[in-house]
């Protein structure tokens, strides 16, 4: 047949969110919202909602093997969002089949803590992810908080930054984008340390609303999904950081749960 047209594939590799606000939904909503087809391979079930994660449930590493193979074998991926992996034998699996399939276009957010304060990552599989998952990403986005676990050290304010993205490139990941939302202040400041050894700063305008539940997946996936566009990296993360101040704004006027509620995906598409 001519004239057939394809789809933008993406893949995420993460956890459920039974609340719909982060994880494998939060994933699958970005990737609709920019025009890509979703895929995913959960790798652990959760109970959560908008204040609390009460129960974590990782599948077998068989399964998600499985769930890789599945896909690999008949759609093929263009970009690859790599979440919350809970132990070191589910990312073992993730690295092992990543590398069988040649994936390409990986963005791994190493998720440790839920917006809730609520831990998701094992600490035996934190040496795991640094040594297995690191070196494979195109590019990873860890918060200050993760960054802090990932060094072992603590990384607070934004003069520790520069030197926080060197170290964890040193650690084997080829680029890094560090996230300062945590920092406090007017302005939303991640700093990009790229390949070649080039630094670049991403701005916007922070927005004050309690509603920022998923916001970390959703940036990801949005960067992966423009990556998968075949967007270059830089031009991937401005597009991404627009896409999430923008579903972080028009979230801030919906009222959703009883804690921190989640973005608007879909801003461009509903009323």
């Amino acid at each position: 047949m001519t004239g057939e047209k394809h789809y933008t594939r993406l893949l995420t590799i993460a956890g459920s969110d039974s609340g719909g606000g982060a994880g494998i939904q939060a994933d699958l909503k970005t990737f609709s919202a920019l025009g890509a087809f979703g895929m995913s391979a959960i790798a652990a079930l959760t109970a959560q909602n908008t204040l609390a994660v009460t129960a974590i449930h990782p599948v077998p590493p068989d399964f998600l093997q499985k769930q890789l193979e599945a896909i690999f074998d008949d759609i093929g991926v263009d970009a690859v969002k790599i979440g919350m992996l809970a132990t070191p034998e589910l990312i073992s699996v993730v690295a092992e089949t990543l590398t069988r399939y040649n994936a390409n276009n990986i963005v791994l957010d190493p998720v440790m803590v839920a917006k809730s304060g609520d831990k998701l990552l094992q600490d035996n599989a934190i040496e795991a992810l640094r040594t297995k998952l690191l070196p494979l990403a195109t590019v990873i986005t860890p918060n200050l908080p993760e960054a802090s676990v990932l060094l072992g050290r603590s990384v607070v304010v934004e003069a520790d930054m520069t030197q926080a993205v060197k170290e964890l490139q040193s650690l084997g990941a080829k680029n890094v984008l560090l996230k300062g939302g945590h920092l406090g202040g007017n302005k939303s400041s991640d700093l990009l340390l790229t390949e070649g050894g080039k630094t670049l700063w991403f701005e916007a305008e922070r927005i004050e609303t309690k509603n920022t539940h998923g916001t970390g997946c959703t940036y990801s996936s949005a960067i992966a999904t423009f990556l998968g566009k075949g967007y270059a990296l830089e031009n991937a993360i401005a597009s991404a950081k627009q896409y999430i101040s923008d579903a972080i704004r028009f979230g801030a006027t919906y009222q959703l749960g009883h804690g921190h509620g989640p973005v608007h995906h879909f801003f461009k598409h509903w009323e």
